[in-house]
């Protein structure tokens, strides 16, 4: 249980409260696949998600939110590959 996720997300424009529940979403599927998940305050309006040093979401770049299925499905495929996600696999992208 080595991997990190950090969410980068942006003071300016109140963005703490849904990076804490994206947060809580990873930590509870992922209890056994995250050992540590980082919340970095920062501003101009970055929303970024990491694993392992590695970006696998950005606001900016897709110009919106991921969808919390969207964004477990990604952390899924960098930690636990072969993990089956339930309903959430079962459902169109």
């Amino acid at each position: 249980m080595t991997n990190h996720v950090r969410i980068h997300y942006c003071t300016q424009c109140g963005w703490l409260l849904r990076a804490a529940w994206m947060a809580q979403e990873l930590l509870t599927t992922f209890v056994d696949e995250i050992g540590e998940l980082s919340l970095r305050p920062g501003t101009g309006g970055i929303f970024e998600v990491s694993v392992n040093d590695r970006v696998i979401w950005s606001r900016k770049e897709a110009r919106r939110f991921p969808e919390i299925t969207e964004l477990k499905r990604l952390v899924r495929d960098e930690v636990a590959p072969d993990r089956d996600l339930g309903h959430i696999d079962r459902q169109k992208p």
